[in-house]
């Protein structure tokens, strides 16, 4: 230990100090001079020696010291609850303190040498070498986060690794209850209210809606949530995610329970349901989404929940057919809405969906024949497929020079354009996506199918009505609401009863009494049943593929038969939309599914439901959608033969979920 030099200084400069006065003392005294200089001797032979002594005690005092803190460090690193791991470049074990035996089954300890993952298999020690960091992994049921880090030792040729193990349980279990406890804002629609009540007694109608409150108040306290009713239709239920989780984890068994309430007209209630869980927003943010996942739940046809959360949007229900309705008020209102925008357009493009078939067409066409009153100029963009409906396209030959592709209009910068997209609301399943980014600040949306996820974002006018049977049955109405002047001409009402008679299986699948009241409207304007045979006349080759396709069939247990066709062929949507139709024919089966080789890079994925089974939830695991009964998909990157085994698992667990 060294000298304490600050403490023997100051006594240098006083012992210094004082043989300055005892050397003046003798130059005035010789004798106490002399009896000085013994006591200043004295006091430098004490000091020295107490200076000595104090360093010696110091000294053991270190010493001592030293020795305590390091059994203490010993004892401590050893006993700590953390776990510590000193591991070499092979992940094997070169020593730990003794909280591992807490967290190891095996007994006994593991000793030097064993490997890390021998006794903690889901920590990869050997591969974090040489690098500093954390990672959280699972042993059991208990969580754990290990702080990593090289061992830096100078000299040392074998460099070590040291791994820092908590036990996360107490944090994993605060943040459970966090989530758990996350505000939740569902907002609940009797979503056919209008179409329900007509036709009951006022006692009638205060027994039904009473006894629809009743079910939703008792399913509201059996989750632990708080229902409060803001109109005679429309219900606010407030809940933390635990109670939504109840919710989920019973597949929204309110649906059901209210489906099952019937007046004496014998129409069933249904409910949508729109419900957000929050995730750092403010409340006014999460109703405005909840208000979303309704009106989602309502652009699907209604009779489900949607639920957002985790970043996920998930569906239930579904099962209810969409309830036609009873008045064409909004079918009025959007005509009017849709004539503004095209008069305040200096030109219209008119796109269905990828290869056009006659639903697609026929709208487009009438639409065309709207901007064409107008006096607007006008174009149909044609997707590269088209087959289905070259018939049609060689019978209107006077319309070709409005039949364009989609460079020809990317070339151009049209002023102050207006697109229309009929058909479809999906993006990618547009004919011409591009344009969708072009104009995506002036579109507008007429399309039968249930809305999806992933529909086109901020569009001028959205008419959705899945209760429709067809695109061509929606706009067919709009003509008649479009201008008290406008006169269809005769190939253009053939096309769209051609959409119509496509879309309802020749008036057989969810047509209601306005499908034939279109229908009607255009046999008056000259729609053709002679040029419709002609082009539903099909060739020797596309009825030998759809015999082939129906003989390589396989029937499932609970109605579902699959089949595919791996061989591309001209007017192949055509071919596996007649054979999934001829399949459903079958006795016995509720769903048939087609999956045909589209493109040498694209497998389409025809379905069809007899009613019972929700095909649109199956064909949305594949990016597609559609109606209930009639839906399809286009998927890219994925050999036909998995696209087969994934739909017969997705179909065969949906039928197993839902009866």
């Amino acid at each position: 230990m060294p000298r304490n030099l600050s403490a023997w200084i100051d006594l240098c400069i006083l012992l210094g100090a004082s043989f300055a006065l005892v050397a003046v003392l003798t130059s005035l005294n010789l004798y106490m001079g002399a009896i000085s200089a013994v006591i200043w001797f004295c006091l430098f032979i004490f000091s020295r020696e107490r200076n000595h002594s104090r360093e010696e005690n110091f000294e053991a005092y270190s010493r001592d010291l030293i020795r305590s803190v390091n059994a203490v460090t010993g004892y401590a690193v050893k006993h700590l609850p953390q776990v510590i791991l000193i591991v070499d470049e092979e992940g094997n074990l070169l020593w730990t303190n003794k909280a591992l035996k807490h967290y190891v089954k095996t007994s006994p300890m593991p000793e030097k040498g064993t490997p890390v993952q021998d006794f903690w298999p889901n920590l990869p020690a050997k591969s974090f070498w040489g690098m500093s960091g954390e990672y959280e992994f699972t042993e059991g049921d208990t969580p754990f986060r290990a702080i990593y880090q090289p061992i830096k030792q100078e000299g040392d040729p074998k460099p070590l690794m040291a791994f820092y193990v908590m036990d996360m349980t107490g944090p994993a279990m605060l943040k459970e209850v966090f989530l758990q406890s996350r505000l939740v804002l569902a907002f609940i629609q009797i979503d056919n209210y209008d179409e329900v009540l007509p036709g009951l007694s006022e006692a009638e109608r205060t027994a039904l809606l009473f006894s629809v409150k009743q079910k939703l108040e008792s399913w509201a306290a059996n989750i632990g949530g708080y229902l409060r009713q803001l109109k005679d239709d429309i219900f606010l239920v407030v809940m933390e995610r635990r109670s939504l989780d109840q919710a989920i984890a019973a597949k929204f068994d309110i649906l059901d329970q209210v489906r099952s309430l019937r007046g004496s007209n014998q129409l069933p209630v249904t409910l949508s349901i729109g419900a957000t869980v929050s995730d750092a927003q403010s409340v006014s943010d999460l109703g405005t989404q909840a208000q979303r996942e309704l009106d989602l739940a309502l652009g699907r046809g209604g009779d489900q929940a949607v639920v957002l959360a985790d970043g996920k949007t998930q569906f239930f229900g579904g099962k209810a057919q969409a309830v036609e309705k009873h008045t064409k008020v909004r079918a009025r209102v959007v005509a009017h809405s849709l004539k503004e925008l095209i008069d305040s357009s200096n030109e219209v493009l008119v796109m269905g969906h990828q290869n056009e078939d006659f639903d697609a067409f026929g709208a487009a066409l009438g639409v065309i024949r709207m901007v064409r009153h107008s006096k607007k100029p006008v174009r149909l963009v044609l997707s590269p497929m088209n087959e289905g409906i070259d018939k049609i396209i060689d019978l209107l030959s006077d319309y070709k020079s409005l039949f364009v592709r989609e460079a020809d209009v990317l070339e151009t910068e049209p002023v102050n354009p207006l697109l229309i997209v009929v058909d479809t609301h999906i993006p990618h399943m547009t004919a011409s996506p591009k344009l969708l980014q072009k104009f995506g600040s002036r579109v507008v949306i007429l399309d039968h199918h249930r809305r999806s996820e992933t529909a086109i974002p901020n569009p001028l006018l959205m008419y959705l009505e899945p209760s429709s049977s067809s695109t061509s049955e929606l706009v067919t109405e709009l003509l008649s609401y479009y201008d008290d002047n406008l006169n269809l001409a005769r190939l253009e009402a053939t096309a769209l009863y051609a959409g119509i008679i496509v879309d309802t299986k020749h008036f057989s699948v969810q047509a209601g009494f306005r499908t034939f009241e279109a229908a009607a409207y255009l046999r008056r304007a000259g729609a053709d049943p002679v040029v419709i045979r002609h082009l539903f006349r099909e060739d020797y080759d596309t009825n030998i593929a759809i015999a082939r396709a129906e003989a390589n069939s396989k029937l499932y247990d609970g109605g579902l038969i699959i089949t595919s066709i791996p061989e591309t062929m001209a007017n192949i949507q055509v071919i596996a939309a007649r054979a999934a139709d001829s399949l459903l024919a079958i006795e016995g089966v509720r769903m048939s599914i087609v999956v045909f080789q589209l493109k040498p890079d694209a497998v389409g994925i025809s379905a069809r439901s007899s009613g019972e089974l929700n095909v649109q939830v199956i064909m949305e695991q594949f990016g597609g959608g559609g109606h209930q009964n009639v839906a399809g998909a286009q998927v890219r990157g994925t050999k036909l033969p998995e696209i087969v085994e994934k739909a017969a698992a997705l179909a065969e667990e949906y039928i197993k979920e839902n009866g």
